[in-house]
């Protein structure tokens, strides 16, 4: 079975001033340091038990690919210690360890060595590393005749080709087609079911919630925050939107989950329920039910426009519905300090079985990446129960007529 022990892990660069510096201090060892030290990374720590997934997440420069390099031994740290059981696949960089005038097939062979796989285990493994990948007469062709994507097809075929102890993914997938990631995506869920530890770096929110056990937000070079994917998710977007004025916090709700709210706080929402066409406040609600959601919001200083957004999420996180009054053509202008305002929106409980959550965005335009006034997970849960449909699978009530003739 594969673990992951971090323990403390940094990774700094030499900087120097000009190339002499840097000779003069090569060419005289024990003369005084002419370098300073460039932190990617510091003070790394976690551990990833057999069968477990992470997800890794950050911004570009946060040290996400630098600290699975010095996972997989790629690269050395600076500090601290990384201890990895277990047979290890791992797909970094796009094409990495692939020669651009050998052909797939060749390559397939380096590849697959490289990641501990004999000559032999290669060639009883070809067949189906051939038909996962689906590149057809490529596959005997040179790789610089490759599209990045079929690049990705034939790396990912070869780190998965027989089932490790441990897999590790970069953001490679992310150039692959739509029908690809999601074959993907369905190989690691078969593989986390049989026992692989997983740890994966995407920017894919509805990926890491549905996988991973946990997540690892970076930032900076070191770990912001580390728990529950979905509050991690959260955290994420709402750093997403940070602005100069803007602060982020969290807190546990009464049912022990963790709540995110974020913004300026030029505008907040004051209030926010859901309720039956009989106007009581609800939170179990039938499937199909007709809903109202009403928000109260309240303009604190003056701005330049008022936009609600709204969104309902599964247990996973995962957004089912969501959309803002700048795409219905009902954005406020030039609200003032003081204003409130309440904001009705009706629909159709039109969801599967199971528990969902609503939050909620206060902007100025389209998207909360602009000016964030308040941004609000978890501002109301509700559950969802079937009373009176047909039994059905699945987060929609999607009601079908079915007519069947005997011929």
């Amino acid at each position: 079975m594969g673990t992951i022990a971090v323990k403390n892990l940094g990774k700094a660069y030499r900087q120097y001033g000009s190339r002499w510096q840097r000779l003069a201090e090569w060419v005289i060892p024990f003369s005084r340091v002419r370098h300073t030290l460039k932190w990617v990374l510091q003070d790394i720590s976690f551990t990833l038990a057999p069968g477990h997934a992470v997800g890794i997440i950050g911004i570009n420069g946060a040290g996400k690919s630098t600290l699975l390099k010095l996972i997989t031994g790629t690269t050395q740290p600076t500090t601290g210690s990384v201890n990895v059981s277990g047979r290890v696949a791992a797909l970094l960089e796009l094409g990495m360890g692939f020669h651009p005038d050998f052909t797939g097939r060749q390559n397939t062979y380096m590849a697959g060595q490289l990641i501990g796989l004999s000559a032999d285990e290669i060639t009883a493994l070809m067949p189906e590393i051939e038909a996962f990948a689906e590149i057809g007469d490529y596959l005997d062709m040179p790789v610089r005749v490759y599209s990045s994507g079929m690049q990705m097809r034939l790396a990912f075929s070869i780190a998965t080709c027989k089932r490790p102890d441990v897999l590790i993914v970069d953001e490679a997938l992310s150039v692959g087609d739509a029908y690809f990631q999601h074959k993907s995506f369905d190989r690691i869920r078969q593989f986390r079911e049989q026992g692989t530890t997983l740890l994966i770096v995407s920017h894919d929110k509805a990926a890491i919630q549905s996988i991973c056990d946990r997540a690892i937000l970076l930032n900076g070079g070191r770990v912001a925050l580390e728990g529950d994917p979905e509050a991690v998710m959260d955290y994420y977007n709402a750093l997403l939107a940070d602005s100069e004025h803007a602060q982020v916090s969290q807190q546990q709700t009464p049912d022990g989950r963790i709540q995110t709210i974020s913004g300026t706080g030029e505008a907040g929402v004051e209030e926010v329920g859901l309720y039956n066409t009989e106007g009581e406040r609800v939170e179990l609600v039938r499937v199909g039910e007709m809903l109202e959601l009403r928000v109260k919001v309240v303009v604190r200083r003056p701005i330049p426009s008022l936009v609600l957004g709204y969104g309902i999420k599964d247990r996973l996180g995962q957004v089912m519905y969501g959309t803002n009054t700048w795409h219905t053509g009902q954005a406020i202008a030039n609200p003032a300090a003081g204003d409130r305002y309440v904001f009705s929106l009706r629909f159709p409980a039109n969801f599967g079985v199971g528990s969902y959550s609503i939050q909620t965005a206060l902007v100025d335009r389209d998207t909360h990446l602009s000016s964030n006034y308040e941004w609000r997970d978890l501002a109301a849960v509700f559950n969802v129960i079937n009373v009176d449909r047909c039994a059905f699978a699945g987060c929609l009530w999607n009601e079908p007529t079915i007519s069947i003739e005997k011929q």
